[in-house]
């Protein structure tokens, strides 16, 4: 298969699953608000185990686990005994950490949040015991997709998410018809009940169980079966240990920088006051969480089903000692990566407003939010290029260059973080936290180019310099023309058709997205981007199937 085959069809599970996570994010903004003091406390405690498992095994096993399986897959036993070994011990550590961090949940809720009053706390502590267990299954699922990933099987594991979103708004629905929406957070923190806590907290968990579970499916028709073996001496694992133990520094680090801006963002609910019985629309930790995902949108869609499906390849060259292949992919690879984030940047800056306005119900926190995901957006194309380079060292199985880049991203990240929290404007606050994270990672993009060239050389910089310069081109000239027919539309003002309901700005975002879309592809067909091929026509061939 492919691997331009390979990344169409995890993007198109991908696809399906943002576009139900988003329907999801919409039906929660539209439960409990995006500027509301539950919508920050239940974003707190949903992003707790999406940490923790950060922290504990997420890039570990990202950075360790396919190479190590494609290394398995030449024993006797095609790595049975390694990955029997693997997934029992992996699920031994994820429970026994589970259950500490669940025991834990307050100590962490403390350590994430700042200035919340005693009962957003509790309420945030509350939502944090359901969420929690979450970890076990996230844990699992990645296990359990890698394997699959490594046996170049790439579907399972980007549409099982699916399954996940479908049951997070099966929940959501079942919390609607029964309490009811808050979009504009009227009910107090204090008024929450067990029953809403737990109906809204345990399906968001029960959904990630599912995602996990599902792909027990996919491993019996590959035929690959599963046998606790708690023989875990003598099978190989140390080496992988040695080599993520950088990679378990990568990501402390990472999660420190994290929490510092977690803790400052949390600060700006302090800036929230009554007029006219209605709070100032001020961002904060809920309105962060959601410039996220819209940020992670294409990445999601784009960069990780193009880097997934080039690490495989890459793993299996670092093995073959293939060196100028790996890096041949690796440069292939970011020119691909480098024209989607191009005009998926330039398309969210233009459509920051309407995009938000989908999302939010009310103007105030549409446009506070709005400016939150221009902010964030600047260090898309930068974001997705360390993405891609991170697991070309991965391929190598060098973990100690990424933590030395990512590192030096987390210390500016921290420090342009607390220069935030004292200088600036609650109402700016998070849209200042934003500007500093893309700040860092445009500077962490240049060390990881650096780096990389220095220990393996050139990836024929001019070749890929040359490329993105035409896809800025492009991506500007697009830009320009939805930004024209955005103002001939009216703009973001109150009351201009682009942000007037949810209707009106799901339309504009179709109709001028289409036209930036189709302007951009042409131009880089004019410009005779090679790229711009080696998308369509394997796009083509499934058409005239």
């Amino acid at each position: 298969m492919s691997v331009v085959r390979s990344s169409l069809i995890m993007a198109s599970g991908t696809v399906f699953s943002r576009v139900l996570g988003i329907i999801r994010a919409i039906m929660l903004a539209a439960t409990i608000g995006v500027t509301t003091n539950a919508a920050d406390a239940f974003g707190v405690a949903n992003q707790l185990p999406n940490n923790v498992y950060a922290i504990i095994v997420g890039g570990v096993l990202n950075a360790v686990l396919v190479p190590q399986i494609v290394r398995a897959r030449l024993h006797a036993d095609g790595g049975k005994a390694y990955i029997d070994r693997l997934l029992t011990l992996a699920i031994t550590v994820f429970g026994a950490i589970t259950v500490l961090t669940t025991l834990a949940a307050p100590l962490l809720v403390a350590l994430y949040t700042d200035g919340w009053s005693q009962s957003q706390m509790a309420l945030a502590t509350a939502f944090a015991y359901w969420c929690l267990p979450q970890l076990f299954f996230y844990g699992l699922y990645t296990l359990l997709g890698e394997v699959l990933n490594a046996r170049s099987r790439f579907g399972p594991f980007m549409w099982a998410p699916v399954l996940n979103n479908i049951v997070a708004i099966a929940g959501m629905g079942a919390f609607i018809w029964q309490f009811g929406l808050d979009p504009t957070g009227k009910q107090s923190v204090e008024d929450w009940t067990q029953a809403q806590i737990s109906l809204l907290a345990g399906t968001a968990t029960f959904g990630v169980a599912s995602q996990a579970l599902i792909l027990f499916l996919f491993w019996k028709k590959m035929g690959l079966t599963f046998n606790l073996n708690f023989g875990w001496k003598g099978v190989g694992l140390a080496p992988a240990m040695r080599t993520a133990s950088w990679t378990l520094g990568m990501l402390l680090i990472t999660q420190i920088g994290g929490i510092v801006q977690t803790s400052v963002a949390s600060t700006a609910v302090g800036g929230r006051e009554m007029i006219n019985g209605q709070y100032v629309a001020i961002a904060s930790v809920a309105a962060m969480g959601i410039a996220w995902l819209i940020f992670m949108l294409p990445h999601s869609v784009a960069t990780v089903s193009i880097a997934t499906a080039y690490f495989t390849r890459m793993s299996t060259h670092a093995v073959e000692k293939k060196f100028d292949e790996l890096k041949t992919d690796l440069a292939d690879g970011l020119r691909t990566i480098a024209m989607i984030s191009v005009l998926a940047t330039t398309g969210l800056i233009v459509l920051a407003y309407p995009i938000s306005r989908v999302f939010v119900g009310e103007i105030p926190s549409a446009i506070a939010l709005g400016n939150v995901v221009i902010a964030m957006v600047v260090g898309l194309l930068p974001f997705s290029y360390v993405f891609m380079i991170q697991r070309a060292f991965y391929s190598l199985e060098d973990t100690r260059t990424p933590f030395i880049f990512t590192a030096v991203q987390t210390f500016f990240t921290v420090t342009g973080s607390l220069i935030v929290a004292m200088y600036v404007e609650p109402v700016w606050l998070v849209v200042g936290l934003a500007l500093v994270t893309s700040g860092g990672i445009c500077i962490q993009a240049v060390l990881a180019f650096f780096m990389f060239k220095r220990k393996f050389g050139s990836l024929g910089h001019s070749h890929l310099s040359m490329a993105t310069l035409k896809f800025v081109i492009a991506g500007v000239i697009s830009g320009l023309l939805g930004f024209a027919i955005l103002q001939a539309l009216g703009g973001a003002h109150p009351g201009a058709f682009p942000v007037l309901n949810v209707l009106a700005a799901g339309l504009t975002c179709l109709l001028i997205g289409g036209v930036m879309t189709i302007s951009y592809l042409v131009i880089l067909k004019v410009l005779k981007s090679e790229e711009i091929d080696t998308l369509i026509k394997p796009i083509r061939a499934l058409l005239k199937r």
